[in-house]
């Protein structure tokens, strides 16, 4: 009899509740049933047979696979369900016509270009490390940022015992009060450019994304969104494409 069972984390990617690796974090928080039953990593699914629920709420498969753009302001965060009750950017997609989440993340004080999506496919081959993405930031810091500071930062800084890949990293805009720089990054570590800042001496004031492999924010007002173009949709998966073959 063939086995048509598959991963969780998987049937929930697919089903359009999160990426694979937030899929992970919801069945090890327990927040995930396979028939009743509290499931844990590692479980696989029968989608035709077995009813899968996160917090109670019955997983479907996902009809239509949605990819859009969203200028998120500041003051709203990534993640998808919140105790605290902050404000959330499933709040500005809400007309989107599903349920979507974030390809990535930023975090509540930055702001600018967030893809969003209800394919989990092809958020996990987008984020995965083996994919490099660029990402381009617009960062505004107080004072002047001296060219050793920036050396620094391009060459590698040190987090959590670990080196960030090398950036590119250069001088935009100077002012009296302020450097505006344009980050170039590779990976996405937690707060990476924030902490890469503080480490050599600076005081991030503002945090923009304007690009991801080579999709720009252009001049998508504030707070709100719009569906990806062909042209994007073709830069994106050629990018997860290459990550699969890795």
């Amino acid at each position: 009899m063939r086995d048509n069972k598959i991963r969780l984390q998987k049937h929930l990617s697919e089903c359009g509740i999160a990426s694979r690796r937030k899929a992970e974090e919801l069945i090890e928080q327990g927040k995930v049933k396979i028939n009743g039953h509290i499931a844990s990593l590692g479980a696989k699914v029968d989608p035709k047979r077995d009813k899968v629920t996160v917090r109670g709420k019955a997983v479907v498969p996902v009809n239509e696979k949605i990819y859009i753009m969203l200028n998120k302001p500041r003051g709203y965060i990534t993640t998808m369900r919140d105790e605290l009750g902050r404000k959330n950017v499933s709040e500005l997609t809400a007309d989107a016509g599903a349920r979507l989440f974030p390809v990535g993340r930023l975090d509540r004080d930055s702001e600018g270009l967030l893809i969003m999506t209800n394919d989990g496919d092809f958020a996990n081959k987008l984020t995965h490390p083996s994919s490099h993405v660029n990402k381009t930031y617009r960062v505004t810091v107080r004072g002047n940022a001296e060219e050793e500071q920036i050396l620094q930062m391009k060459e590698g800084i040190s987090l959590d015992g670990k080196k960030t890949l090398p950036c590119d990293c250069f001088v935009a805009e100077r002012k009296a009060d302020r450097t505006v720089l344009i980050f170039i990054i590779h990976e996405g570590r937690n707060r990476q450019i924030r902490r890469m800042c503080e480490a050599v001496g600076l005081e991030v004031m503002r945090l923009k994304r304007t690009e991801i492999a080579g999709v720009k924010l252009g001049m998508l007002p504030q707070g709100k969104w719009r569906p990806l173009n062909e042209r994007e949709m073709r830069r994106l998966t050629g990018v997860s494409q290459k990550s699969e073959e890795i």
